[in-house]
């Protein structure tokens, strides 16, 4: 049989630990992030670089799209690498990364329903993460949710 915990009179019962933001459920949101950080990134790499190549539209041509490309990646990188970590910078760190992106997916795909004309190449926001299934419109939400479930 297992040990017993004798609780004096008028203590109170520890009560469990939560577990670190960065396990269990917390690692499927921080991988979630690190695969569009790098497929933001790699679209992102792809499309701008000055290689030209049959069909390939180049930065010149769609600046503004490819430069928003560049930034989603940019904020996907920031809050991968905040998110898997522990402190409380981290946390503040992640929660504005967080709170950019879902700002940025939410304008970004508004942006490209009233202006399509200027958003010729898709982006990872454009239509809201159509081209991505919509993860990038649910994700923010999924790890704001689980930023506020651990706060430091």
């Amino acid at each position: 049989m297992g040990k017993r915990t004798v609780v004096p009179d008028g203590a109170a019962a520890a009560t469990p630990a939560k577990s670190p933001r960065n396990r269990g459920v917390g690692m499927l949101i921080i991988t979630a992030y690190g695969i569009f950080a790098v497929s933001a990134f790699a679209r992102a790499f792809y499309q701008i670089t000055p290689f030209p190549q049959e069909g390939k539209v180049q930065f010149v041509d769609a600046p503004l799209a490819l430069s928003l490309s560049a930034f989603a990646a940019a904020v996907y990188v920031v809050a991968t690498l905040a998110l898997a970590r522990t402190s409380a910078t981290a946390w503040r760190v992640a929660l504005v990364a967080v709170l950019i992106e879902m700002f940025g997916v939410i304008g970004v795909g508004t942006w490209t329903l009233i202006q399509p004309e200027l958003f010729e190449v898709a982006t990872v926001w454009g239509g809201f993460g159509r081209d991505y299934g919509y993860i990038p419109l649910v994700l923010p939400f999924v790890g704001l949710f689980w930023l506020f479930r651990h706060r430091p």
